[in-house]
């Protein structure tokens, strides 16, 4: 049986200040990289061996990655001081488009709560200029198959270091949830869900603690 740690990036700045955030570059706050070594205690309380690392391309999941595994101990992980990590644009979050930088209460106040809601939990309807939950799906998918599920089909174990819908949609593709479900489940974080397989196939999932 191997593992597969999906890994929300600690909170970021625009996580505080209720922002949409999308592909902007934000950095951790304090808290955040608090959480992300508590994630890293956690993988080494738990004595998980990590083989290969996946991240977004973006600072605040990066930063994430590199904190929660230096705390891990896993040393074969880096080289001359540098986390040994595959980053691709595919895990980013989810593109808000033109609601990027707006503050989530005003823009509910801007547009009515309503169509913000749409906007952020129906599964196929996108903000303007921008993408939703499925399109998130489309372009996570392929890039799972591609080149995660090799790596799992070799019972190695990986951690992803990413965003609350980059991950939703990987959870899609794991069938823990179907795509009705999935807009209503909140991924905490900093706080590895540590997801177990055998032979490929999901067995079960849990955070670690």
């Amino acid at each position: 049986m191997n593992k597969l740690i999906l890994l929300r990036h600690g909170q970021s700045q625009w996580n505080l200040e209720n922002k949409f955030t999308g592909w902007k570059n934000v950095p951790l706050t304090e808290k955040g990289e608090l959480e992300a070594k508590k994630a890293g205690e956690l993988i080494k309380k738990h004595n998980i061996y990590i083989d290969n690392v996946f991240s977004s391309i973006l600072e605040r999941a990066n930063k994430t990655a590199e904190i929660a595994l230096k705390e891990s101990g896993l040393q074969h992980l880096w080289e001359n001081d540098k986390l040994i990590v595959t980053r691709d644009e595919k895990l980013n979050e989810r593109d808000y488009g033109d609601l990027v930088g707006l503050n989530k209460l005003e823009t509910a106040e801007k547009f009515g709560i309503e169509q913000v809601h749409i906007w952020r939990r129906s599964y196929d309807t996108p903000p303007p200029n921008g993408e939703s939950l499925k399109d998130v799906v489309d372009r996570v998918s392929p890039y799972f198959k591609e080149n995660i599920k090799p790596l799992l089909d070799q019972n190695k174990n990986i951690l992803i270091a990413a965003h609350g819908n980059s991950l939703r949609a990987m959870m899609i593709e794991l069938g823990m949830y179907k795509s009705e479900e999935i807009s209503s489940i909140e991924l905490p974080t900093g706080s590895p869900l540590c997801i177990n397989l055998d032979d490929g196939k999901l067995v079960d999932f849990y955070y670690l603690d």
